[in-house]
């Protein structure tokens, strides 16, 4: 999937892509955290714009609330 780096990618962007991460690598989600970072973000948070970097911590956040039923 191509990304362009001057548009900010959402929210559900990221669950999309951490799902697939965590459902086809069998990850957790800090798993699929590290790995997203290291593959999609090159292990730099400014790689995209600050706020994709938010948009992505924001989603972290979601699925991991939603996986402690909370």
């Amino acid at each position: 999937m191509t990304v362009n780096h001057a548009s900010v990618l959402t929210q559900d962007y990221f669950i999309a892509y951490l799902k697939l991460i965590m459902n086809s690598r069998e990850y957790t989600l800090i798993q699929a955290k590290e790995f997203a970072f290291e593959f999609f973000f090159k292990g730099d948070m400014d790689c995209y714009e600050k706020s994709t970097w938010l948009q992505f911590e924001k989603t972290i956040k979601e699925i991991d609330k939603t996986m402690c039923g909370i």
